[in-house]
């Protein structure tokens, strides 16, 4: 992990709803330590909006976050590019990263954030078609509300083109639940989370009580069956006090790892499954990730040995044959 390290992405698989038992959690931190706080940075609500006056703790996280923003601008970092000419890549490397961030797991499973031994595990994705729907909480500005809400739904669009896998945006019967909340409506997230999988394991639920601010967002996921590895339902959760990329970058990556992609690799380039916070968005090689996950041939529950002749075929196909990197 670079110094600037960005964010400690995992994931958390619960293997069944009614005997949940978490693997490893996603939440998106960052060790950039941002410049003195300016003064009279307090915006102004515009007039005649309806929401709950904003909390100093809010309004904090929300400086705090530009800051951040802005100190990774500053190095070049963030990158919306997704990738070019300075960043080749062959079919190994390609097949290398599928099996580091489809495969392994970034922090053991029924243990919080106690990190994995880096075992690599079997395939997790969704067989069900994907239906995508979000949510605000009482304090996100209604202005907001319809930036993120296009923001989302163009991602679920780029997303099903990619995969080939049935993914929508649907109020109706949804079972990939984003949530786009600010510190002054953490209270709600847990009864929330409850609502939508009454048997989530308790250790999954006690992060929400008290997310640090280095934890940018995260994302859970459930599979249909105990023991399965076909997911059935997933919640992501997004901090509204980020600026616009943040809060972008949040959306690429939760819903990315809730389809499937749950860990992160430092030799992953271009990739936003990477700590080093130099992409911000979806890159081209993550793409090819997708693709290679949602190929029919890869069935949830297959394990590293079966998949790997499969994947290093898929890659091959879609890098030219580059060779060994």
């Amino acid at each position: 992990m670079r110094s600037w390290a960005r964010f400690l992405v995992g994931f958390l698989f619960c293997a069944g709803l009614a005997a949940c038992d978490s693997s490893a959690l996603a939440p998106r931190s960052t060790g950039v330590l941002p410049q003195s706080r300016p003064s009279g940075l307090r915006p102004e609500l515009p007039a005649h909006v309806d929401v709950p006056r904003q909390s100093l703790a809010s309004y904090d996280l929300e400086v705090y976050y530009a800051r951040v923003q802005a100190d990774l601008l500053s190095q070049g970092l963030l990158r919306t590019d997704g990738g070019g000419p300075d960043t080749p890549i062959t079919d190994t490397m390609l097949a290398r990263n599928f099996e580091r961030i489809a495969l392994a797991e970034e922090y053991a499973r029924g243990e919080g954030l106690k990190p994995s031994r880096g075992e690599l595990g079997r395939v997790k994705k969704w067989v069900k078609p994907v239906r995508v729907s979000l949510e605000f909480g009482a304090h996100v500005p209604p202005d907001q509300r319809v930036t993120d809400r296009n923001m989302l739904t163009q991602y679920v669009d780029r997303l099903a083109h990619i995969t080939g896998h049935p993914l929508t945006m649907s109020e109706s019967n949804p079972n990939f639940h984003v949530l786009f909340m600010s510190e002054d409506d953490k209270a709600d997230i847990a009864p929330r989370i409850r609502q939508i999988v009454p048997d989530v394991n308790p250790t999954a639920l006690a992060v929400f009580d008290n997310l640090p601010r280095e934890i940018h967002c995260l994302v859970i996921a459930f599979s249909d069956e105990p023991g399965g590895y076909a997911y059935g339902q997933a919640i992501a959760v997004i901090r509204s006090e980020h600026p616009d990329l943040l809060r972008r970058s949040c959306i690429h990556e939760e819903v990315a790892q809730g389809l499937g992609l749950g860990n992160d690799s430092p030799e992953a380039r271009p990739s936003i499954f990477n700590d080093d916070d130099e992409f911000a968005l979806l890159t081209s090689m993550d793409e090819m990730l997708l693709k290679i996950l949602y190929d029919p041939q890869l069935k949830p529950g297959m394990d590293a040995a079966t998949v790997r002749p499969i994947v290093l075929d898929l890659a091959a196909q879609m890098t030219g044959g580059l060779g060994p990197s």
